[in-house]
């Protein structure tokens, strides 16, 4: 049977955010694909798509890109963390 979650949310992006915002040291797309256990590439894509949205920056520190929520980001994972809350 589906985790509730599911149902509302596309798994991998939401995971992501919300990631994104209980982990304060510096992120980049590798480690998050890991953590939510997608590829890189898959990652990529999302975190492309996260952008245009302005939920999230990228700030390049020497060969690498350092993922951080904006502010907005930050609020829409909040959002989610509350839905997850609420559904359990």
């Amino acid at each position: 049977m589906k985790d509730n979650f599911d149902i509302f949310f596309r798994r991998k992006p939401a995971l992501m955010l919300v990631s994104l915002k209980k982990n304060t040291r510096m992120r980049y797309g590798s480690i998050l694909a890991k953590e939510v256990d997608c590829t890189y590439s898959h990652a990529v894509k999302i975190l492309q798509t996260l952008e245009e949205l302005k939920l999230v920056d990228f700030e390049k520190r020497g060969r690498i890109k350092v993922i951080k929520l904006t502010k907005k980001g930050t609020d829409v994972a909040d959002a989610i963390e509350n839905i997850q809350k609420l559904i359990r």
